[in-house]
């Protein structure tokens, strides 16, 4: 197998749904410009609160991508 390499960012998503959905905003909106998009793995949940309670949900997303050869 070819060694390969890959890098890591960290996202935020937002939804005023569910995690669920901030999750997959934050992923899919990391596809529209990365190619290649390998793993994606919530770190941390959180929620915005104001005096009617919950405003939004968050994930943190760390999502992988393979770097390509040069070409």
């Amino acid at each position: 197998m070819a060694e390969s390499v890959y890098k890591v960012i960290e996202l935020v998503g937002t939804s005023n749904e569910s995690w669920e959905a901030a999750a997959k905003a934050a992923v899919e909106r990391a596809g529209q410009s990365l190619r290649n998009l390998r793993v994606a793995e919530v770190s941390e949940l959180d929620m915005v609160l104001d005096d009617d309670g919950v405003v939004a949900y968050r994930a943190k997303v760390k999502v992988s991508f393979k770097y390509e050869d040069a070409q």
